[in-house]
């Protein structure tokens, strides 16, 4: 069976290939048998018989050159026993064959040609190979035929898309500063020749601003792309899982591990675009905080903290009864939270019943990491296990480049870390937080051995860190003294088994939980449950491991780092963590921090709860902060610097007199001028008065549905609330006033891709992930609606076609190249007629060569002047044809002047001329 023809450009033979896996080359003279016959990939056997049959070759294309041999390129063919071979593109050149693997099946393949007429020398330089998942072009002109490298993102799923970030109008240096460290990760061999597809146009670039994506992977890998105007180019690719210890198999795998598959996989993105700090929350509970550089470093010991995470702390007891003493301040040595060195025990600790205590979910590297230019690890932060509790996943993460600080929460409580100092300065429980002014009056879980939730706290300065209030007490002091009777002692083994047997529960569906989601390309769901059906104020969010507990967790659902007012009583801001809950709670954390320079890595951090509380309707989502004009200020940060160069004196000085970089008016303002907060939750939007926390503006979004996602946004010189609601509405909403300004049917909500991966950005840009393949952007701004069809490129129009141009005579004799003529042609009898039967026929026979030299200068000089004579002839054809048409011209231009002379005289009488 025959699968493919193509021609030789002579037109007088032509290639077949066949499902045997052969190639029949036939003469248009010959029809009776193929002139030749190839098996590509068979292997010749001897006695004369036919190679083995192959795969069938699905295409052929032949292609000739005027100084070399002709190329044949075919898809398939390969013999039988090569199994399990990727799918192959065979390219033969006289005596050479290449074989070239793909990586996925073919589709389909074309030559690109230097001449574009079907009957000229096609002189092939490239071949376009389309693939199922890609497209390859193949450079045919250099040895080895090279790729070449592709401007175009065909592999975003490269590894599953589990989250993403959209950045507008960045710094204008740090695109090129991405591509520069992106370009060397590039890998080698790609052809030298730059990419050979032009057929269009590019539009005119209107906006003038750079955009970037970031996108978090499953296998721990994170893509920067520049995504400006209407380009998608990727910039730099980081690894994060290399920092960890990969297990070569399954049984190798500790079973430490809260996921089955993609243990790596990123869940939260936090970049500060300004100052190039990077954190990332991972599927394992990990954080991980890099740092930009253009050197390359080896770092021998990765830096490491890990952190004890608990939602009751003294929820903990010893099997004798007794009660675990606190945990140590982090100034001390014996500190689970400080540092911890490579070899730490921690790593392999478990109580005494065997339950898994104080070991991480990942096990990091101990051994010296050479880091490329680009992102480097700064610290690596890990949640432990907690007496046979798996650590629960983050559900939100912020960074700030100018307090050194990163902070990260889940429905167990929140952790601040300062990554200058590597030590932990907060560690609390979300009760904690409240202090005694918790608003749902939470009691313990148990008759066990508890204590009180902890106060507003004492500040250690010694220390830098909290104190709780009841830590000062006596241990049996308060509601939480045990008491000792047979009852209560049988009640306490009861809930004991319950929980233990509702741990090894919530493992199981944790598991499936994840499995099922990674089949969506997304990781295991951050956010607690949320019962959509209830709309009530406090909605239910259990977690699975406490799901036995008629109690709701309250997870911290959004960190913001600011300059502001913490309390009623300031009168100038100060360093602050505004902290929402998704039970619709913000609190505010004061920081106090050291001056800068070296005092900055030699003192403390002092971090305290400020009691101000502040309720909304709905889980927090999004928060910012206006100045007294109604312009967004952005959180402080510390502008990008090298820190692999050793500095110079000069630059020491300069480092000390430094101060973060705080773009807030208010630092210039008057004392008696204020703020605002914009707090967006899933139901409602508030704008409160600072210092004051008179609530001025107030929008309930939503009743029926809830906020996917919220942010403020810069458009048209003024900001707004930009929302995405769960029954595909987006609305947006002027600030500070919180009127509405935009509210369209867009999306429903058809699965959680779309509700883990919206987001707005400035200048009126969003996006999400539309399908596990593709990325989805949209705009709400009408500037860039009217400029889109000129942002976007036009292809040039297919047209057929046409045939060469016939070769003039000067133009064959003097600048033309070989022409191949063939005798048959000029003298044959389909050309001049058959014969008479009178006229001698020519009969070849041994005559001298002087004499065939003759007859073919004759031969060459009679048609040197025939053609010369009918290019002559031509010529007078031209000129005539010219005259004629110019009398032809003048003719009809005299008889409309005579037409319109009759008309002018028609009518008149003698006496009028």
């Amino acid at each position: 069976a025959i699968h493919s023809v193509a021609w030789h450009h002579e037109g007088k033979q032509f290639i077949c290939s066949h499902s045997d896996g052969t190639l029949t080359i036939w003469n248009v003279k010959s029809p009776t048998k193929p002139f030749q016959t190839i098996t590509p990939h068979g292997k010749q056997l001897k006695d004369g018989k036919k190679p083995e049959p192959c795969k069938p070759i699905l295409k052929v294309e032949y292609k000739t050159t005027r100084a070399g041999e002709p190329f044949i390129i075919l898809s398939g063919g390969l013999s039988y026993d090569t199994v399990g071979r990727r799918p192959c593109l065979t390219v033969m050149h006289g005596k050479s064959t290449a074989v070239l693997e793909m990586d996925y099946s073919i589709v389909d393949f074309l030559t690109l040609c230097e001449t574009p007429y079907p009957n000229d020398f096609q002189e092939p330089y490239a071949v376009v190979v389309l693939l199922e998942k890609d497209l390859v072009l193949i450079d045919l002109a250099q040895n080895g035929y090279p790729i070449f490298e592709n401007p175009y993102p065909l592999t975003i799923h490269e590894s599953p898309v589990t989250c993403c970030e959209y950045f507008a109008d960045c710094p204008v240096d740090l695109i090129p500063a991405l591509y520069s460290v992106g370009a060397r990760q590039k890998r080698q061999g790609y052809s030298k020749k730059e990419w050979p597809i032009s057929g269009g146009n590019w539009g005119l670039i209107t906006q003038s601003y750079p955009e970037i994506i970031i996108t978090g992977h499953a296998d721990g890998s994170i893509k920067f792309w520049d995504a400006s105007a209407i380009t998608l180019q990727v910039l730099y690719k980081l690894k994060t899982a290399k920092v960890f210890e990969k297990s070569r198999n399954k049984d190798d795998r500790p079973n430490t591990d809260i996921v089955d598959e993609d243990p790596y996989a990123i869940q939260i993105i936090s970049w500060c675009p300004e100052s190039r700090m990077l954190c990332i929350a991972g599927v394992s509970a990990h954080v991980i905080i890099y740092r930009f550089s253009k050197q390359e470093v080896t770092t021998e010991v990765i830096p490491m903290l890990e952190v004890r995470l608990l939602y009751e702390i003294n929820d903990v007891e010893t099997p004798d009864g007794e009660q675990v003493p606190p945990l140590p301040t982090p100034g001390t040595g014996s500190n689970p939270q400080s540092i911890v060195p490579q070899s730490h025990p921690s790593t392999s600790s478990s109580s005494s019943d065997g339950l898994r205590d104080n070991v991480p979910c990942l096990k990091v590297k101990n051994s010296p990491l050479k880091q490329s230019p680009g992102y480097q690890i700064e610290l690596v932060i890990q949640l432990v296990w907690v007496s046979g509790e798996p650590p629960q996943q983050i559900t939100s993460l912020a960074v700030n480049s100018a307090y050194g600080l990163v902070v990260f929460g889940n429905c167990n409580g929140i952790a601040m870390v300062d990554y200058l100092q590597k030590t932990v300065l907060l560690n609390l429980g979300t009760i904690e937080l409240y202090g005694s002014n918790d608003p749902y009056r939470r009691e313990p879980r148990s008759p066990r051995k508890t204590r009180q939730p902890s106060g507003a706290g004492l500040c250690d300065i010694n220390e830098g860190t909290v104190v709780p209030e009841d830590r000062c007490k006596s241990p049996t002091s308060g509601s939480g003294s045990p008491n000792n009777s047979d009852d209560e002692q049988k009640m306490n083994n009861f809930i004991e088994k319950v929980k233990t047997k509702s741990r090894k529960f919530s493992k199981m569906v944790t598991n499936d939980i994840a499995k099922m989601s990674r089949k969506l390309s997304l990781p295991t769901e951050l956010k607690p449950d949320l019962d959509v059906k209830d709309n009530s104020f406090s909605r239910s969010r259990s977690s699975s491991v406490t799901s036995i507990d008629k109690e709701s967790r309250e997870a911290i659902s959004a960190l913001h780092f600011c300059e502001t007012f913490t309390r009623k009583a300031d009168t100038s801001p100060s360093p602050c963590l505004w902290v929402g809950t998704t039970l619709g709670t913000v609190l505010v954390i004061v920081l106090n921090l050291p001056p800068g320079g070296e005092q900055r890595l030699l003192q403390p951090v002092i971090v305290s709860p400020s009691g101000t509380i502040l309720r909304l309707k709905g889980a927090i989502l999004r928060m910012a902060f206006l100045d007294t004009t109604g312009s967004l200020v952005p959180p402080a940060h510390e502008p990008w610097r090298e820190h692999n160069v050793p500095e110079e004196k000069d630059e020491k000085e300069k480092a000390k007199k430094r101060r973060p970089v705080s773009v807030s008016p208010s630092s210039s303002q008057e004392i008696s001028e204020n703020q605002y907060a914009v707090i967006c939750s899933e139901k409602q939007a508030k704008v409160i008065s600072l210092p004051s926390q008179n609530c001025i503006y107030k929008q309930n979004i939503t009743e029926t549905s809830f906020v996917l996602r919220g942010d403020i946004v810069s458009l048209s010189n003024s900001i707004c609330l930009a929302c995405f609601c769960a029954n595909g509405h987006i609305m947006t909403f002027s600030l500070p006033s919180l009127r509405p300004l935009l509210d369209v049917y867009y999306l429903p909500l058809t699965n959680m891709r779309i509700a883990r991966t919206f987001c707005f950005t400035n200048n009126g840009q969003a996006l999400y992930l539309v399908s596990p393949t593709e990325i989805q952007r949209l705009t709400y701004s009408q500037e860039t609606c009217e400029n889109l069809q000129e942002m976007l490129g036009e292809l040039f129009t297919p047209v057929e076609t046409p045939e060469a141009p016939n070769r003039g005579f000067f133009k064959g004799l003097f600048g033309g190249g070989a022409q191949s003529l063939d005798r048959e042609e000029l003298f044959g009898e389909s050309a001049s007629g058959k014969a008479s039967r009178s006229l001698a026929q020519h009969i070849p026979g041994p005559g001298g060569i002087e004499g065939v030299k003759g007859a073919a200068s004759g031969v060459v000089g009679e048609l040197a002047r025939a053609r010369l004579a009918l290019d002559e002839r031509g010529q007078k054809l031209g000129e005539l044809e010219e005259k004629t048409a110019a009398m032809l011209y003048s003719a009809d231009s005299f008889s409309k002047h005579a037409h319109e002379m009759m008309l002018k005289y028609k009518d008149k009488k003698w006496y009028q001329f």
